[in-house]
């Protein structure tokens, strides 16, 4: 670790940004080292706008398991020069994407194993399965939500900017998750549905893996 590098200090949670790796409409993901643990971890930074709970914390908040990828801490901080609000999740972090792992395979004129394809789904439908038993429906179900270890392969969803606690008979916008992996009633412009929405994207990425396309 570089001693040039700035200690950032939020909420006596202190760390250093090592890079960017992602970004998107709703947030920029950095890859960080924790001064506390010694860790590197991940770390989305959020606009925060304080008139809305955040659905996104809300759902990791209450969501603990294997295949799910893990909060570790939240903090809120200030744009000096903006002033700003962010919402920053601190959650662990995993390398790899499914879309990551698709391209490695691709780039070498291969296809994914039949039987890695089996454990990506096996636990994909796991993690939906936790999900659903707690009246979270992810909604935004593509390979580049679903994290893979290169090394052990276990696989976590993440990216729970679009999930939603789901009550009876309340109605949902229907544009909503990428378009490739978007139900038929999605499309057709249904307000009422349900987790059957995400197993259907699940359907897309396993249909895509298995025909090697």
């Amino acid at each position: 670790m570089s001693a040039a590098r700035r200690v950032c200090n939020h909420s006596g949670f202190r760390y250093t940004i090592e890079k960017v790796i992602g970004e998107g409409a709703f947030g920029t993901v950095y890859l960080i080292f924790s001064l506390e643990t010694g860790e590197r971890v991940a770390l989305k930074k959020i606009c925060e706008d304080t008139r809305y709970k955040s659905r996104e914390l809300e759902a990791l908040q209450a969501i603990h398991h294997p295949n799910c990828l893990t909060l570790l801490h939240h903090f809120i901080s200030e744009s000096q020069s903006t002033k700003m609000l962010y919402l920053n999740l601190v959650t662990e972090y995993v390398p790899d994407t499914l879309s990551c792992v698709e391209r490695q395979y691709l780039s070498i004129g291969q296809t994914i194993p039949t039987l890695l394809v089996k454990l990506i789904s096996y636990q994909l439908l796991r993690s939906l399965a936790y999900l659903h038993s707690k009246k979270i429906v992810h909604r935004d179900i593509k390979p580049a939500n679903i994290l893979l270890h290169p090394s052990t392969c276990i696989l976590k969803l993440c990216d729970f900017g679009s999930a939603k606690f789901f009550k009876a008979n309340e109605p949902s916008i229907s544009y909503i998750t990428s378009r490739p992996y978007r139900a038929p009633e999605l499309i057709l412009g249904a307000t009422r549905y349900d987790g059957s929405i995400d197993i259907w994207s699940a359907g897309i990425i396993f249909l895509s893996l298995l025909s090697k396309r």
